[in-house]
């Protein structure tokens, strides 16, 4: 199983550890990473191996959308199904 994690707001040194360190300390094993910087915005998307998840899948959420309103970021995680469902033309 896996879920997407994307991340958008104002560059800042350190998200992309943020982010991760999140993740690996619930189980979550980073995929592969996508980001780019636009003049000051960051935008980053993660694929996550939630497999071996510590936690449901809806704490992670919660914690990410925590951190990311303390950075002035938007975070989403949703699992892969459902973003597939919702890029399908």
């Amino acid at each position: 199983m896996r879920a997407v994690i994307s991340v958008v707001g104002k560059d800042a040194v350190g998200i992309l550890a943020k982010v991760s360190t999140i993740c690996a300390s619930h189980n979550a094993n980073v995929i592969e990473v996508t980001q780019s910087v636009l003049q000051d915005m960051f935008a980053m998307i993660m694929l996550v191996d939630i497999t071996g998840l510590s936690c449901e899948l809806k704490e992670l959420s919660g914690l990410m959308e925590e951190m990311g309103k303390a950075q002035g970021l938007s975070i989403h995680v949703m699992h892969e199904d459902i973003f597939n469902s919702m890029h399908r033309i």
